[in-house]
């Protein structure tokens, strides 16, 4: 039983170091800021679009054995293929990895060595990376052990700071208008929903390589760990929107388009500290990074090694992805962020559908119910993001829940039961195995 206990700490924590990265220290506290008197709508958003579908996702994964194929396969084998790829692509040196880096050194090196290079930097960021990521069984360890302890009492102490010695007061009013689905966008931004389907992967093979092999153990230690990491990841950030809102008078008359994320929580950090905040904040970037970083290195080499069915080595495919993202960080936080929101839009609502179907996955006997549903929560994502771009079709608007930025939902359930209706070619898609682990 106190091995179970230290067990489920030691990953939970690790799944919160995997979880907190880049996005997730940058984005609260803009939230906060624009949200200013109302920061407790604005976070109750941000906590559902990124805790709460991280943990749905958590025990949609678990009960699939954390393979991403099975949560999203019985969408169809085309659609479920290119999804997944494009999650694990978005995951991986497209996006999320790359903003590790390059949020490290805007933030963390920048500040206190200038003229330094971030091509040298990128080039060291990533190296390390690759040297704790190559053994795929010490990730979990590395993390939850000896990364997570240190980063969670730097941002304890920069919370506590800004709690005890606040910047300003809470009365400010909002920058915004629609500031829950503004809360929701940026818990989209933080990516942790379709990281926590991949990061369970690598906790349930760390928790056999434990010596847990029950199936049914492995799924309770890993519900367990999400559980932990989730209410880390809530109070770390409510401090951190709360950190923002308390700033939102130094920003009065300012477009919120116009503030500059990274500089905001560089700034934040400096006021309560001074010239040391820079040095603390350094260390709470550079963990909260490099421990994204090598979970997510992890878990893109493990699914790619997995589908090329070994062909292509796991040791490989880390060394291509640290050299792709070592290249891709050198473009900077806000290009990364601006080219990241338009994909993680269309691929988001999809993603959260099969997650949710999945769930009860047992109950729902006809694979056109997942397959109508999907495709639904494409077209309408793909509609909205085309929207956004300019091009206006203003009756994706007139959707219900289009304010909250889920104007998905109801064309989603309607077509569920619609294909519900419709009987399938096929039973259930998935082989035998795969069904008894879902309908445990």
């Amino acid at each position: 039983m106190k091995k179970q206990y230290k067990d489920t700490i030691v990953v939970g924590f690790a799944l919160f170091a995997m979880f907190f990265g880049a996005g997730n220290l940058i984005f609260p506290p803009y939230l906060g800021l624009v949200s200013g008197s109302h920061w407790l709508t604005g976070f109750s958003g941000f906590v559902i679009a990124d805790v709460g579908l991280a943990l749905l996702a958590i025990l949609a994964a678990a009960k699939c054995q954390g393979d991403i194929s099975v949560v999203l396969g019985r969408s169809g084998k085309t659609i479920s293929s290119i999804l997944a790829a494009a999650i694990m692509i978005c995951l991986g040196p497209l996006l999320a990895i790359p903003r590790t880096g390059a949020t490290t050194f805007e933030m963390g090196v920048a500040p206190i060595f200038s003229g330094f290079s971030p091509i040298l930097f990128s080039v060291i960021f990533f190296g390390l990376t690759l040297v704790l990521t190559i053994k795929p069984s010490k990730v979990v360890d590395i993390i939850g052990q000896y990364l997570t302890p240190a980063l969670l009492v730097a941002l304890i102490f920069l919370i506590i700071m800004g709690v005890v010695s606040p910047l300003g007061d809470l009365s400010q009013p909002a920058k915004i208008d629609a500031i829950f689905a503004e809360g929701i966008s940026q818990g989209y931004q933080t990516m942790d929903p379709l990281g926590a389907i991949a990061l369970s992967a690598v906790v349930i093979i760390s928790l056999g390589q434990k010596g847990y092999k029950k199936e049914s153990e492995k799924v309770k230690l890993t519900l367990q760990a999400g559980v932990v990491a989730g209410v880390a990841l809530l109070i770390v950030y409510g401090g951190l929107a709360y950190l923002g809102a308390t700033v939102a008078g130094q920003f009065k008359g300012v477009n919120p388009a116009d503030i500059n994320q990274t500089a905001l929580i560089v700034n934040i950090t400096e006021q309560l500290l001074g010239q040391p905040g820079k040095v603390v904040l350094a260390v709470i970037v550079a963990l909260a990074c490099l421990t994204t970083s090598i979970g997510l290195v992890s878990a893109t080499a493990q699914y790619f090694s997995k589908i090329s069915n070994g062909k292509v080595k796991y040791e490989t495919i880390v060394i291509g992805v640290c050299v792709f993202s070592a290249v891709v960080a050198n473009f900077g936080v806000s290009t990364i962020i601006t080219f990241s929101a338009p994909i993680l839009s269309i691929i988001y609502p999809a993603t959260i559908v099969l997650v949710l179907m999945t769930l009860f996955s047992s109950k729902i006997k006809n694979d056109n119910a997942f397959k109508f549903a999907t495709y639904v929560a494409l077209l309408v994502s793909v509609i909205t993001v085309v929207d956004s771009m300019g091009i206006k079709m203003a009756f994706i608007h007139k959707l219900p829940f289009d304010s909250l930025g889920f104007n998905w939902i109801v064309p989603v359930i309607i077509a569920g039961i619609v294909g519900s209706l419709i009987p399938s070619k096929k039973a259930i898609n998935n082989d035998s195995l795969n069904q008894d682990i879902i309908n445990k």
